[in-house]
């Protein structure tokens, strides 16, 4: 086990507040969690997905644990048949207490960060970013000791390029992929992560496609 208090990244790396002008020097923290609730200081996550990415989409690594909560019994009914979280079946997947899950990502971070400072990504990112904030602070980390302070919102990416819709699979629709799972067996932090970044790399060609300068048809 790593412990908490031995890792950590200066406030000041951590919070710089714009990317330098190399492109190799920043990338993606693409994550999502499964909670108990919508509340990040009532409710606890039950995990956590996040793959890392350069800034155009390649993939970096991946990190996916299942948490114990410490209050089971705040988990809600509808949060439950969201993302199936039960504490025997929690138990049988061999979820971690939510320290060693800390130190499990610490240490993923830390493999990463060497060379690239990471940006919070998700949909609705406020809602990730509070959860593992919370996480975070209980075990005397802060946010800002992975990601910068900044986060970027994926369906306001998408409502920049003229998709005026919030629901992820109206959103998925109109990039030509499918809903992510509504499989609660099957839908997990991970698995969020991974429709984020196919949706990421949607927005990507797609924005490719409409920022491609136009031919002046008396030119050809």
């Amino acid at each position: 086990m790593l412990s908490l208090g031995v890792w950590f990244v200066s406030a000041a790396h951590a919070q710089a507040p714009w990317p330098n002008e190399d492109p190799q020097a920043w990338g993606l923290a693409i994550i999502d969690v499964e909670t108990t609730g919508l509340d990040p200081q009532f409710h606890e996550m039950v995990d956590i997905g996040a793959i890392y990415t350069t800034l155009e989409g390649e993939e970096l690594g991946r990190f996916f644990v299942r948490i114990h909560p410490k209050h089971p019994d705040r988990a809600g009914e509808i949060a439950r048949s969201i993302n199936g979280y039960d504490e025997a079946r929690w138990e049988a997947l061999e979820a971690l207490m939510p320290e060693e899950a800390v130190a499990q990502l610490a240490a993923f971070h830390q493999q990463h960060a060497q060379d690239r400072r990471f940006v919070l990504t998700a949909y609705n990112a406020p809602f990730d970013r509070n959860f593992l904030e919370a996480l975070l602070k209980r075990h005397d980390h802060a946010l800002s000791d992975f990601y910068t302070y900044f986060v970027l919102d994926l369906p306001a990416v998408a409502w920049g390029l003229g998709v005026d819709a919030l629901v992820n699979a109206e959103v998925a629709r109109a990039f030509g992929l499918p809903p992510e799972t509504s499989d609660p067996l099957k839908h997990t932090g991970l698995s969020g992560a991974e429709w984020n970044l196919a949706l990421y790399r949607a927005m990507r060609a797609a924005s490719s496609v409409q920022l491609e300068p136009k031919r002046d048809p008396k030119a050809q």
